[in-house]
């Protein structure tokens, strides 16, 4: 199987299914251990204030909600697995697709953990790597085996696709 052909759609198929299990795993924290996950509604509403110019929020839980922001946290949620998936599938080598293995994903996965340190943690006012939270300490590890559990779902994913394409 290759890839190359059809690099979105297995990058959105895999980035859905890496996104899934992160979510599955979000739901098993919250169940289990009545550990909270984010709201992507907060998502949404970040990306709901971008249009009239604010990027970055002093506390985003505390900004104007914005009409549809929870769908629209969740598909940039989606989405956004998505893009991870094929920026995966784009810098990795071809045989990876075929036979995939689960160290790149893993890797992978983890590394995505800087968007939200560098980018949606600053911008929804939580600081550099939730520096500004309750438990910054707790945060950042809560968010760095989240990516790994995405990291995993990519190769999971993948692997699945490959024995199906």
């Amino acid at each position: 199987m290759s890839f190359a052909p059809n690099l979105l759609l297995a990058g959105l198929l895999i980035g859905i299914g890496a996104t899934l299990t992160m979510d599955l795993w979000a739901l098993l924290l919250k169940r289990a251990f009545r550990i909270p996950s984010l709201s992507y509604c907060l998502v949404g509403r970040w990306l709901g204030h971008m249009p009239a110019g604010t990027f970055k929020h002093t506390n985003i839980g505390a900004a104007p909600p914005k009409p549809r922001e929870c769908a629209v946290g969740w598909v940039a949620h989606y989405l956004i697995g998505a893009i991870f998936a094929v920026a995966l599938l784009a810098l990795a080598p071809a045989e990876w697709s075929q036979r995939p293995t689960l160290w790149p994903a893993l890797v992978f996965g983890i590394a995505t953990v800087a968007v939200p340190f560098l980018i949606m943690q600053p911008s929804f006012g939580f600081g550099i790597a939730a520096s500004k939270t309750p438990n910054p300490r707790q945060a950042r590890l809560k968010s760095l085996a989240t990516h790994a559990v995405f990291g995993v779902g990519l190769y999971a994913s993948a692997l699945a696709l490959s024995r199906l394409w």
